[in-house]
C-alpha cells in the first residue's frame, strides 16, 4: 500500500493525463493574477478568460495539488451546517443568500462537466447522508424540515428504506440530497486546467510566489524564474497557504481527513454496495465516509491523518469500518492510502476578505470544496470586473488570528485518533 503523503492515492492512480504546464520564466504583464491551482483558483481563470480578460495562474506545486486533487469526491450542496444556523450566524440577508448560492452550486459543477465533456467519473444521483444514532436521525429530521422550507429536493428515508440504497444495516436512516453527486476530484480539477487553458488563460506549475508586493497601482509576484506583474490578484491557496502567504494560516483552523480504497470489488458484491452510486457519509460527530469509483473500489474516510504513527491505527480502523458497515465484502485488503488538510473558520462559515487594494480571497470552505470552490471562483472573477462586494454573498470581513488554531487542531486529530482506536471493535 501507497501511504506518502506526496500521493493522492487512487485519485491520481485513475485520473487522465497531468495538463501539460511549465514554469513561469522572465517579467510579463497581466490583468488578474490568480494564485492557487485548486478548484477556486482554476473556475476564477476559467471565467476570466472566457470574458476576455488576461489571467495568468500560477501554482506552487501541481494542478489540484492540495485539497481538491486529496477530495473525497462528493459534489454537496450547501454548507456543513443546517440552513438555521447558517442564517443565525450570519443573519438573514447573507445567510439565505449564501444558502440559496451553494445550494445550487453542484448546477454548476455538473453543468461545467457536461458542457465541456470533463470525463472525471461524474455521477449526479444525489447523496444520502446517513443517521448513526437515532440522535443522528433526529438531527436530519430537522436537516429534512429546514432545507424543505427553502424548497430543496431532500427527502429523509426510513431505516428500512435506506438500508438497500446504502447496502448496509448499520445505520438508523438517511437522508437523500438529489442536488448532490460525486466525482473524481482530480481529474475535475484537471479537466478545469484544460479548459481554462483552452479559453486563453496562462497557467503555470511550480511556481511559487516566494514574494509579493505593491508597485504603484501593480502587484508585483516573484516566482523562483520569473515576475508577474497585476492589476489583481485572486488568492486561492485555502488549507495549502506558503511561501509569500504563509500567514494566511492564522486565520484558520488546520484539519486533517483521510482515505483508504480497496481494490475492485467483484461485480457480485459491487452491485450490493451503493447501487444507486450515491456517496454516503454519515452524523458522528468523528464522521465517516464511503464511496465507489468507478472501477468498484470501496473508498472509506474520515476524521485524520493517513500517516505517520496515526496510519496503522486509521488503517486498522478502516478494515475494521468495511467488515462492520459492509459485511458482504468479507476479508479484503486496502490499496491505497492518503490524506489532506482542510482550513476551518471557528464558526464553519467561509470568509470574504479584501487583504489589500487590488487583493482579495474567500477562504475557508470547512470541508466543502467542490461547489463552493467552483462557485466562489466565478464569484471573484466577476469582482475584478466590479469591484462591487455585492457579487460576493458574504460579508466583507477583516481577516484576524485565531491563537488557538494549533491547539485545536491538535485536538481533533487527538480525539479522531482515540476514536478510531475504540470504534468498532465488538
Amino acid at each position: 500500500m501507497n501511504n506518502s503523503t506526496e500521493t493522492h492515492g487512487v485519485w491520481s492512480a485513475t485520473a487522465p493525463s497531468h495538463p501539460a504546464l511549465s514554469p513561469v520564466e522572465g517579467e510579463r504583464k497581466t490583468d488578474v493574477a490568480v494564485v492557487g491551482g485548486g478548484y477556486t483558483g482554476l473556475s476564477a481563470a476559467l471565467y476570466l478568460a472566457e470574458a476576455g480578460t488576461d489571467v495568468t495562474l500560477l501554482e506552487a506545486k501541481s494542478i489540484g495539488y492540495g485539497g481538491s486533487g486529496r477530495n473525497v469526491g462528493l459534489v454537496n450542496a450547501g454548507l456543513w451546517l443546517m440552513p438555521d444556523e447558517v442564517v443565525k450566524i450570519m443573519g438573514p440577508e447573507y445567510g439565505e443568500r449564501v444558502l440559496e448560492v451553494l445550494g445550487a452550486s453542484p448546477d454548476l459543477v455538473f453543468e461545467l462537466i457536461n458542457k465541456h465533456g470533463i470525463e472525471c467519473e461524474a455521477v449526479r444521483e444525489g447523496t444520502l447522508h446517513c443517521a448513526h444514532s437515532p440522535a443522528g436521525y433526529k438531527a436530519l429530521q430537522k436537516r429534512e424540515e429546514q432545507w424543505q422550507r427553502r424548497n430543496a429536493p431532500v427527502t429523509l428515508l426510513s431505516r428500512e428504506k435506506a438500508a438497500p440504497m446504502i447496502g448496509s444495516n448499520a445505520f438508523h436512516g438517511a437522508l437523500w440530497d438529489k442536488r448532490a453527486g460525486r466525482i473524481q476530484p482530480l481529474a475535475y480539477a484537471y479537466g478545469l486546467a484544460e479548459i481554462a487553458k483552452k479559453a486563453g488563460a496562462k497557467l503555470h506549475s511550480n511556481s511559487p510566489v516566494i514574494s509579493c508586493r505593491r508597485d504603484g497601482d501593480s502587484w508585483r509576484l516573484k516566482t523562483p524564474n520569473g515576475v508577474v506583474v497585476a492589476k489583481f490578484v485572486i488568492l486561492t491557496v485555502q488549507g495549502y497557504p506558503d511561501y509569500a502567504f504563509k500567514n494566511q494560516k492564522k486565520s484558520m483552523v488546520p484539519f486533517n481527513y483521510f482515505q483508504f480504497s480497496t481494490p475492485p470489488l467483484p461485480e457480485s458484491v459491487r452491485k450490493t454496495i451503493l447501487p444507486g452510486q450515491q456517496p454516503a457519509w454519515d452524523t458522528n460527530l468523528i464522521l465517516s465516509s464511503y464511496r465507489l469509483d468507478n472501477a468498484g473500489r470501496l473508498i472509506v474516510g474520515s476524521v485524520g491523518q493517513a500517516r505517520h504513527g496515526a496510519y496503522g491505527l486509521h488503517k486498522s480502523w478502516a478494515l475494521r469500518s468495511v467488515k462492520k458497515v459492509f459485511p458482504q465484502i468479507g476479508t479484503i485488503e486496502l490499496e491505497h492510502a492518503w490524506d489532506g488538510i482542510i482550513r476551518m473558520t471557528t464558526d464553519n462559515v467561509p470568509r470574504f476578505h479584501l487583504l489589500d487594494k487590488g487583493m482579495i480571497t474567500v477562504t475557508s470552505y470547512n470541508g466543502r470544496g467542490i461547489g463552493p470552490g467552483t462557485v466562489f471562483g466565478k464569484l471573484l472573477a466577476e469582482y475584478t470586473q466590479t469591484e462591487s462586494p455585492s457579487c460576493i454573498p458574504l460579508p466583507l470581513t477583516q481577516q484576524n488570528e485565531i491563537w488557538t488554531r494549533q491547539l485545536r487542531g491538535f485536538f481533533y486529530e487527538a480525539g479522531a485518533r482515540l476514536y478510531h482506536f475504540a470504534q468498532r471493535r465488538i
